[in-house]
């Protein structure tokens, strides 16, 4: 994975540093008062994707002192129980002072990677791509959704900025499906803007005004698998589809041979299990 953001990695590094570092590591400043080299190896303790390795390496490189980084794999690489992933090496001090951040990052993106893989290898053969959310923990959505692409999902809409997606509350408070499209149309014409519109519907009688309409996808939103069936010959191919709403690694392949384009999952970001892995002092 290339082409990290320096400026936000920072950010979110500048906030972890702030809240389990502060004003210092008081446990190494009191045994380590000098430079000491050693070397500190990443440890696999469970089965799956990896993915931080680019974010460690540039964390590592920018913003620590006295310690070299070197992985074992790429980021996107299935690892096993088991596998040394990477080495530290340099001044002690600064391998525990950041020890738990650098872990933390790593074992939260392979932990949303190892179960967005999970997913994309339940509908291989398919048109459908896994899309993750905005179900992401505050503050680091750019690491959650860099790992979703890392295990083999799609990126939806990154914030509330660059894509309009209506949804049932937005549906409600406007008056309604036309409603709400028509104003959509309207901010694209009066700021000269092109975003997408998406339309979450519930049943297939707001389908077909949101088609009438003229939107650039559909969210069928808890649609069971004949409703969805019936929405895809319906739709034709006029728009997008995607599927919300329930999605688990049981039913999505039965979605997927529907022939939607898009499924998207909260899960594999609120509710990915955090991958196993250490760090140990060897020298």
């Amino acid at each position: 994975m290339t082409n990290l953001d320096l400026s936000i990695i920072k950010g979110i590094f500048e906030i972890a540093v702030k809240e389990d570092i502060n004003n210092g590591d008081i446990t190494t400043d009191a045994i380590f008062k000098e430079y000491k080299n050693v070397r500190a190896d990443l440890l696999c303790k469970e089965n799956g994707i990896i993915a931080g390795l680019e974010v460690v390496k540039v964390i590592t490189e920018n913003f620590l002192n006295d310690v070299e980084f070197f992985s074992f794999y790429n980021d996107g690489y299935e690892i096993h129980s088991g596998d040394f992933i990477g080495t530290f090496t340099g001044d002690v001090r600064e391998i525990l002072k950041y020890e738990r951040i650098l872990l933390n990052f790593l074992q939260r993106m392979s932990g949303v990677a190892t179960l967005t893989n999970k997913f994309v290898n339940q509908i291989k053969g398919t048109k459908a791509k896994i899309l993750d959310t905005r179900k992401t923990i505050p503050g680091l959505r750019y690491l959650d959704k860099l790992a979703v692409k890392i295990g083999g999902g799609e990126n939806h809409r990154f914030g509330l900025y660059d894509m309009f997606l209506i949804k049932d509350n937005h549906i409600f408070a406007a008056g309604g499906i036309t409603q709400a499209i028509n104003l959509c149309k309207q901010y694209n014409s009066t700021h000269k803007t092109n975003f997408k519109i998406e339309v979450e519907v519930k049943n297939l009688l707001e389908l077909k005004e949101a088609i009438e309409c003229g939107v650039d996808r559909v969210m069928l939103d808890n649609f069971s698998i004949d409703s969805i069936r019936d929405a895809v010959k319906l739709i034709n191919g006029k728009v997008e589809i995607e599927v919300s709403g329930g999605v688990t690694l049981d039913t999505i392949k039965e979605i997927a041979e529907c022939g939607v384009d898009y499924i998207s999952i909260g899960a594999i970001t609120h509710s990915a299990k955090a991958l196993d892995i250490s760090l140990e002092i060897i020298e």
